[in-house]
């Protein structure tokens, strides 16, 4: 008997215990609930924190993220208006504003991620498919790009290092995606705050054959500047032969001047030296024949002089080896002199 006071007392103890324990619960700052009753939500959210009542064993506590939560899509394989296949990445961050429309159509945190994968991933496609691949890529339409200072006017009037002109720029298309979801997911009590492309490449089928058109169109160019070099070069080589030939015969010119003077005035000199009386004329010319002799007399010579020449005259005193005996062919230049009045 008293086993079974002890066993009612201490029943009498435990369940208002349990019963109290059952109706008291906790909101934290980074939650709001929803209170079901047998599965269906009774009376409005509760969003604020602290100490809270409810039915107990017939109402049950449903915490929700009160807090900013991201959204992370996969990279997935999308074309753009120019027909080109590019794999875009993409994040989003969203809150829970109406918990009870967010309770009553998606339940938990995994059913409203798979609905922003379908909703978001399917924005980011179509706005994607209306836009070119330069339009995604780009910021903003009116940047100035920097351009190397040693292009020409003519490179520069060919908009060579100029951007290609767009309408929008990835910021206007992230809007429009933007736009487009928030209104989709509005319905869930989901507020979007933000989207951003996260990174966008080229599918992995047709990047290589992206790379090897970068690599021709980028080596065309260095071919262009290489033979635009070599043309300057061989411009600044003809530049440097027409000088150096202008130089040459510009000193070429002083030279012979110079020389010229130089003769002209030892032939001065030689003039007064040799005019300064009857003997230094005299002695010139005898020096100046004797200096023509050397020039024109060699071993087997045979001259025909005149009587009268003046080559002549200082050979009309000499007389040959062995007088009477004709001398050998091979022993020097033989002078035969023809008499002016046709008498041998």
């Amino acid at each position: 008997m008293m086993k079974v006071l002890r066993l009612a007392a201490v029943a009498a103890l435990l369940v208002p215990g349990y019963v109290a324990m059952s109706s008291v619960y906790t909101v934290s700052e980074i939650e709001q609930t929803i209170i079901t009753q047998f599965g269906k939500p009774v009376g409005d959210p509760v969003t604020s924190a602290g100490l809270k009542l409810k039915l107990p064993f017939v109402q049950e506590v449903n915490p929700i993220d009160k807090r900013v939560l991201e959204w992370d899509g996969s990279p997935s394989d999308m074309p753009t208006k120019d027909k080109l296949y590019i794999s875009v990445d993409l994040f989003a961050r969203w809150r829970i504003t109406d918990p009870l429309q967010y309770f009553l159509r998606l339940r938990d945190e995994r059913s409203a991620q798979s609905r922003l994968d379908d909703i978001l991933g399917s924005e980011t496609r179509n706005a994607v498919a209306k836009h070119e691949l330069i339009e995604i890529i780009r910021t903003t339409k009116d940047r100035v790009p920097l351009r190397d200072a040693l292009l020409t006017d003519a490179e520069r009037k060919l908009d060579m290092g100029a951007l290609v002109p767009i309408q929008k720029g990835r910021k206007l298309v992230e809007e429009e995606i933007f736009s487009a979801a928030s209104d989709k997911v509005r319905v869930f009590g989901i507020e979007l705050l933000d989207i951003r492309f996260k990174r966008i490449n080229y599918n992995e089928s047709v990047r290589p054959k992206i790379y090897d058109r970068m690599i021709s169109e980028r080596r065309q160019i260095a071919e262009r500047f290489l033979s635009e070099g070599n043309g300057e070069a061989a411009r600044i080589r003809g530049n440097r032969v027409r000088d150096l030939n202008k130089i040459q015969s510009e000193a070429y010119r002083q030279v012979e001047e110079i020389r010229g003077l130089a003769d002209a005035k030892a032939t001065e000199i030689y003039a007064g030296a040799y005019n300064q009386g009857p003997e230094s004329v005299e002695f010139y010319e005898f020096t100046r024949t004797m200096q023509a002799y050397k020039s024109i007399i060699a071993a087997n010579t045979t001259l025909v002089l005149s009587t009268d020449s003046d080559l002549f005259k200082f050979l009309k005193g000499m007389t040959p080896v062995g007088a009477g005996v004709p001398p050998p062919r091979d022993q020097g230049p033989s002078v035969k002199a023809a008499s002016t009045s046709g008498k041998p």
